[in-house]
């Protein structure tokens, strides 16, 4: 089972920052306060959706077909995504 990165503080439900990135080939750790890149900030299902996007050409129509649903179902779930992303890019960190 693939473990999911949190994001979320489990105490307070603040945003998670990295603290520190390490080498498993040679030890090297590199400690600080790094933010998350903002895919990361997204849920699974926005990111497979986001790459499955990308994967279809950017084809609405390809999707909807891959995922058994209408056009404008699709064309709604990417528009909130569109409105998910400009709001994370838009808050303070």
């Amino acid at each position: 089972m693939e473990r999911k990165l949190p994001i979320v503080c489990p105490s307070c439900d603040s945003e998670l920052k990295v603290n520190s990135l390490h080498c498993e080939s040679c030890s090297t750790t590199i400690s600080g306060l790094f933010e998350l890149p903002l895919l990361l900030k997204l849920s699974r299902k926005e990111q497979d959706f986001i790459l499955n996007f990308v994967k279809a050409s950017g084809s609405l129509k390809i999707m909807a077909e891959k995922l058994k649903l209408s056009y404008p179902t699709v064309r709604n779930m990417l528009d909130d995504l569109i409105g998910k992303i400009e709001k994370l890019q838009h808050t303070p960190q």
